[in-house]
């Protein structure tokens, strides 16, 4: 193995839970991109201007009360995407993810301590 791919196996094994997650939510937007990826620059400016405006509004549409606590199922379901192969593209690669790191540190786990 060269260096490289020793520095990044290292790192899947001592990746902590909550930057799994982080790559997670990536690795769902990489896929997303993919399914929709447009090289016109103003699409892509036009397309930040949306996103804020649209996300601050679901964001306060999910609020509770006056707008301290947000109802998990309501904020949950805004990252589903509308095709049901892209959601199960996203979602398998975020598990082949997992699977990978768990597989790392398991192999890491099983040779012992260097």
């Amino acid at each position: 193995m060269c260096p490289d791919e020793l520095n990044v196996i290292q790192y899947l094994g001592n990746l902590a839970i909550g930057k799994t997650a982080l790559w997670c939510y990536f690795i769902w937007y990489l896929v997303t991109v993919g399914y929709y990826f447009d090289p016109d620059i103003s699409i892509w400016l036009n397309s930040v201007g949306v996103s804020l405006i649209v996300g601050i509004g679901l964001n306060l549409s999910v609020a509770r009360g006056k707008g301290v606590t947000r109802d998990s199922w309501q904020t949950f379901r805004l990252v589903i995407p509308p095709r049901l192969s892209q959601l199960w593209m996203s979602a398998g690669t975020c598990v082949a993810f997992i699977a990978l790191v768990y597989l790392v540190k398991l192999k890491r786990r099983l040779k012992g301590p260097k």
